[in-house]
């Protein structure tokens, strides 16, 4: 099979955990192919995720690497075997892979942890508020991709109706809440709907209101994935650059003091739930 041009975040992820297995046991690509009786080429492409690796292979070389943890492995061979082609695979071709990455790992997700600073986070987004974000993008998109790229915000929304549905946190500041993108109709709908969304069990949205001491972190917008096991987890951030996902321990370590110290700053989900009705009846 030729190696895959284009790479999904979760297929590269499972490479990169590959790679770092094979560098903890002190091996080199080439050692490791010469154990495999493969050529260097087949290592490289799999800890890129340009070539998918089986079961069978995916264990005996946890084994080369003498790695004894049994969770991590049954972990990378469910990343190894997923075939699936959710919803998300009608945009391939017409969205960027970025927000088709962002689809699976949210479709994957154990849980969801979200700081929302300056816009409502995406997933609680009304498709006018959707539109309006995306509007004021320079260039402009043509009509016919922003309504792509619109379809696409509110699709995602279905993650939070799986059979087994995860727990969605976010924490949202106050002036993501009261910037109108667009006009006060559409910022009361936006309103109305985190307050419906947080009726459900599985879903708390916390704010963080003007007036809260010491909150530091109005620049600390991300979006926290839940892997099946916490090494296995995801941070995604926009950058000026572009989407980037985010997997370094270290990282997953500031991420997660992060997102802590955003939450004990903002209100408890009920309080929230009565501010967010408070600003309803303002606007």
């Amino acid at each position: 099979m030729p190696p895959r041009s284009q790479p999904t975040a979760r297929q590269m992820r499972l490479g990169v955990e590959l790679r770092k297995l094979r560098e903890a046991a002190g091996l080199t690509a080439r050692e490791a192919a010469e154990l495999m009786s493969v050529n260097s080429i087949q290592v490289s492409q799999i800890e890129s995720g340009r070539a998918g690796v089986s079961e069978v292979r995916l264990r005996r070389l946890a084994a080369l690497y003498a790695c004894a943890d049994t969770e991590l492995i049954d972990a990378l061979v469910e990343l190894a075997v997923d075939r699936t082609r959710g919803w998300w695979e009608e945009y391939r071709g017409v969205l960027p892979s970025a927000f088709l990455d962002l689809s699976e790992l949210e479709h994957h997700a154990r849980f969801l942890r979200v700081i929302g600073t300056a816009h409502v986070p995406g997933i609680l987004q009304t498709e006018d508020y959707a539109r309006a974000v995306f509007s004021y993008m320079t260039p402009e998109l043509p009509m016919g991709e922003l309504d792509s790229w619109i379809a696409h915000r509110a699709h995602r929304r279905i993650a939070l109706d799986r059979e087994a549905p995860f727990a969605y946190e976010a924490v949202i500041h106050e002036a993501a809440l009261r910037v109108k993108v667009a006009d006060r109709a559409v910022a009361r709908a936006q309103l109305a709907q985190i307050s419906t969304l947080m009726e459900r069990p599985n879903v708390t949205v916390r704010v963080v209101p003007f007036e809260a001491d010491g909150f530091g972190g109005a620049n600390s917008s991300l979006m926290w994935a839940g892997g099946s096991l916490p090494r296995l987890d995801t941070v995604h951030r926009d950058t000026p650059q572009g989407s980037a996902f985010v997997d370094a321990e270290a990282q997953l370590v500031r991420a997660r003091t992060l997102f802590r110290k955003v939450e004990d700053a903002s209100l408890t989900h009920a309080a929230s739930r009565d501010f967010i009705r408070k600003l309803v009846h303002e606007l």
